[in-house]
């Protein structure tokens, strides 16, 4: 690794609070936004949808597990896929611990997917997950909620956009409220680099030197691999 400029302690910490204000810029402009999301109005949930889980058949309602607020990681795995989505895998093992501390604060997080149920729980002990994964697979939730695709199924939209390439499949977060009278509304929903602030792994590799490395790969994440699927040496 080439190194940047080698100054002494004394033009480094000059140059560090310069940067420190750029930061502190940007984390008052990130305050704003989160404020924005939170102020953003909601939509009422109309359609019964029907999951797969651990407990049995499940409703949107029912996986709120008793709290007001429901955060749905959109995972990658149709139902002809023999394991899940190595990206979302990555995404997973960032918020695998995440979720009793979320608990919490009035939130429950779950993980949705078109596959079988079978296959779901399958990969989620291979992975040693704990948090609860659904399977969609007798409904039409990801496609209403844009990141499954099939022709005559949903608008073709993602990330509010007509979308590009044949993928079937693609990743999101949607967010839920309920309210005292048991109402469901639908009030946030993000998509692709959208998804960034939720994966602390990579929020630490924008910190050190290399960054997050993936100049000249055939594809951004090609080093990425299952966690238990990684050279033991490296």
């Amino acid at each position: 690794m080439k190194p940047n400029a080698i100054v002494g302690a004394a033009e480094w910490e000059r140059a560090r609070r310069a940067l420190l204000e750029k930061e502190k810029e940007l984390t008052r402009a990130r305050d704003a936004l989160s404020k924005a999301r939170r102020e953003l109005p909601w939509e009422r949930v109309e359609k019964s949808y029907v999951f797969d889980g651990p407990k049995g058949e499940e409703t949107l309602a029912s996986l709120f597990d008793g709290r007001s607020q429901l955060v749905v990681y959109h995972f990658m795995f149709a139902p002809d896929w023999t394991a899940g989505c190595k990206a979302c895998s990555f995404w997973a093992d960032n918020f695998e611990r995440n979720v009793v501390h979320l608990a919490h604060r009035d939130v429950t997080l779950v993980a949705v997917s078109r596959a079988p149920l079978e296959l779901l729980e399958s990969f989620r002990k291979r992975l040693g997950w704990t948090f609860t994964w659904v399977s969609s697979a007798r409904s039409d939730f990801n496609f209403d909620y844009h990141v499954s695709f099939e022709e005559g199924r949903g608008d073709g939209t993602y990330n509010y956009a007509p979308k590009k390439g044949a993928n079937t499949e693609l990743p999101g977060i949607s967010v839920f409220a309920k309210d005292d009278a048991g109402a469901i509304f639908h009030t946030y929903s993000a998509y692709s680099r959208g998804l960034d602030m939720m994966n602390a792994a990579y929020h630490y590799l924008d910190l050190v030197p290399k960054g997050r490395d993936e100049e000249g790969l055939a594809s951004p994440m090609a080093w990425l691999r299952l966690r238990d699927a990684y050279d033991v040496q490296a």
